[in-house]
């Protein structure tokens, strides 16, 4: 598996300057999507709907609104 190409823009066009903080949604060469963003698993996890699951090696990430927004025009419809 590979990454194949950045999903929206890179974050120094979102405004980061010191590029530590940059959530990032990347396209991977099997169909899938790869999200960097801050771990969020501990604080979301007792919040999940009750029809929501997490299997033991998942993780909850989050991203900013801008991040996931500039994504969007890249995300194809099907």
């Amino acid at each position: 598996m590979r990454i194949v190409r950045r999903i929206g823009d890179p974050p120094k066009l979102r405004g980061s300057q010191t590029m530590e903080t940059c959530p990032d949604i990347f396209e991977l060469s099997d169909g899938s999507f790869a999200v960097m963003g801050t771990e969020a698993t501990a604080d979301l996890d007792p919040l999940l709907p009750s029809d929501a699951a997490r299997a033991d090696y998942e993780r909850i990430v989050v991203i900013t609104r801008e991040t996931l927004l500039r994504a969007k025009r890249d995300i194809p419809d099907m």
